[in-house]
């Protein structure tokens, strides 16, 4: 092996020959680029080299240019010799970096520059004096800023622009006031470790190309199944693009566990398949039954009570239905957290009814498995250690940034028969080391990005007690937001009680609406407040909420807090805010 001090681990050579900021080096180079490329190459040894090797401007009759972007150095030694220093990228294009013949000092300037643009982005994210959004409608921001792609290469100075557009008119999902979707927030450690994962640029196929990051995986899914109550933390699962996927994937597997001729004979092979879950569950559900071909119309929605839950009587009356008109019931779904109304399905009761009838039992606990590492607030999954599958959101309530989706299989070895295709030029089988740490063949891509790293690196940063601590303030401003609004003038809860989840859902009432009877023209005036007031909010970008119908039930506002930068000042301000934007409808 090469010493680190010689071959592939040293930079350029010991007599400087190789080293851009050696006086002779610098030169010689020049020499040769004025020689090959003429004024470029006068340009770029300026650029690269300093004000003492910038050859004397020609003159020229072009247009006048805006005076071009020349880094800001913060170095403190003087004279300077950061990268940052003479670069010029006006006269740069991408093909100057690395891996360009002397494109490290470019390179290394250019990405300073990239890094200056996020963090001082990262730093407005929590700034609450900044906007949450810089709303412009779709017309206006196509019209104001040329999004075309073209022929010819632009030069870096406009690909810093467009690094900055695209910040300043991004949401800041990290802002204390953003509460619009279930993942918000933004985790240093985790962001650390995505920018991480993008420079190690890997696929998670196989061990040989990802040996850090597949171990990591292994590791990372025993610890949440043992979470979930699985012996020893005992069975399979993957990181998958998302919640949708995962539970597609659920679904996929309890198909080939119950008839595995499925997969090479298809439908055809099979009787009519029957899924069950809640009337309040997830659309995936139906989406994944799309795309294996069991159809919509197989996915039974089972009915919740007032609070969301789904009513174990009416699933066994459902699932006795189907087998009488001869169908087979092969899955029940259901939900540990529905994205609207925060309700867990009492899993309990359904596991005995899966074990009755012989039913495979996903949990879906894309939202509330975060809850699974908090003492006080588990509680609400028991039974999920009964499940045959679980899907599990990261990026949801325990903060990762997205994506980061896995699901849990209880039955080793069951996704890997179901998914494998055993192809030879990935997974040949006469490797040199366990062949078991070669995950590709069990997932339904080829190509899959490293979603573990960020969780894995944020769990050893903040330790099962450092999630506890964010679930659990997430929950408290939740009940603080309720307790505040339950009797405030002006508020409806939307059901009754304390939320189980963040969910905090409600309808604001203005002042014109608060006196007239409790009748159709009501209900149709008060669906229009919460879009009003949710449009204002972006216009003035001052905090996101969302909100929508469900069932009868007309528009209302589902807040919902998973970002640990949230305060109950936060809280306040949001109130304030809706009835400051809605006092006038």
């Amino acid at each position: 092996m090469a010493s680190p001090g010689s071959g592939f681990w040293s930079f350029g050579s010991e007599d400087g020959s190789g080293d851009p900021e050696n006086p002779g080096t610098a030169r010689a180079w020049c020499q040769v680029a004025q020689k090959f490329t003429g004024g470029i190459g006068n340009k770029l040894c300026a650029l690269l080299y300093g004000d003492a090797e910038r050859p004397a401007e020609s003159g020229g009759n072009g247009p006048p240019r805006a005076a071009p972007r020349k880094a800001a150095c913060a170095c403190s030694q003087k004279p300077c010799s950061c990268p940052k220093a003479d670069a010029n990228y006006a006269f740069l294009h991408a093909t100057d970096l690395l891996p360009a013949c002397d494109g490290e000092r470019p390179t290394l300037a250019f990405l300073q520059e990239v890094m200056d643009i996020l963090l001082q982005y990262v730093v407005k994210s929590f700034d609450r004096s900044t906007k949450v959004i810089d709303f412009h409608y779709p017309n206006e921001l196509l019209q104001e800023y040329n999004w075309e792609l073209a022929d010819q290469p632009q030069n870096l100075e406009e690909i810093l622009m467009h690094c900055q557009t695209t910040l300043k008119y991004a949401i800041k999902t990290g802002h204390p006031r953003y509460f619009n979707q279930l993942s918000t927030g933004l985790d240093m450690v985790g962001l650390a470790a995505d920018w991480l994962t993008s420079t190690a640029n890997t696929n998670m196929f196989t061990y040989e190309i990802a040996p850090v990051f597949v171990l990591l995986e292994y590791v990372t899914l025993k610890k949440m199944r043992e979470i979930v109550g699985w012996p020893g933390g005992s069975g399979d699962g993957i990181f998958s693009p998302g919640g949708a996927i995962s539970n597609m994937y659920a679904m996929m597997i309890a198909r080939f566990k119950m008839f595995p001729e499925v997969k090479e004979k298809g439908m055809a092979a099979v009787p009519r398949l029957i899924a069950f879950t809640s009337e309040h569950s997830h659309f995936s559900l139906k989406k994944g039954a799309a795309a294996l071909g069991i159809g919509t119309d197989s996915v039974i929605l089972i009915k919740c009570d007032e609070r969301g839950k789904m009513i174990p009587s009416d699933l066994e009356r459902r699932i006795l239905e189907a087998k009488q008109k001869g169908f087979v019931p092969f899955l029940v779904s259901a939900t540990a957290g529905t994205t609207v109304y925060g309700a867990f399905d009492p899993l309990l009761a359904i596991a005995d009814i899966c074990k009755k009838y012989k039913i495979w039992m996903h949990v879906d606990a894309a939202w509330g498995g975060g809850l699974l590492m908090s003492r006080k607030h588990k509680w609400k999954l028991s039974g999920v250690e009964r499940a045959n599958s679980v899907t599990w959101n990261p990026h949801k309530m325990m903060g990762v940034p997205l994506q980061c989706s896995a699901l849990l299989v209880r039955e080793e070895g069951l996704m890997q028969n179901c998914n494998q295709m055993h192809a030879s030029y990935l997974f040949q089988q006469d490797k040199h080391y366990d062949l078991s740490y070669d995950t590709g063949d069990k997932a339904l891509q080829c190509g899959r990005h490293v979603d573990v790293f960020k969780l894995w690196l944020m769990w050893r940063a903040k330790g099962t007690t450092g999630f506890e601590v964010h679930v659990d303030k997430c929950l408290e401003l939740a009940e603080y937001l309720y307790n505040i609004i339950k009797n405030r003038e002006g508020y409806e809860m939307v059901f009754d009680g304390k939320p189980q989840h963040t969910n905090v859902c409600f309808w604001y009432v203005p002042p014109s609406l608060r006196t007239l009877e409790d009748n159709e023209e009501r209900m149709s005036r008060l669906s229009k407040v919460a879009p009003v007031i949710k449009a204002r909010m972006m216009e003035y970008g001052t905090t996101m909420v969302s909100y929508q119908p469900l069932g009868d039930k007309v528009n209302f506002f589902r807040m919902v807090i998973s970002n640990p930068a949230a305060t109950h000042q936060d809280i306040d301000f949001l109130i304030e805010e809706i009835e400051r934007l809605g006092q006038d409808l």
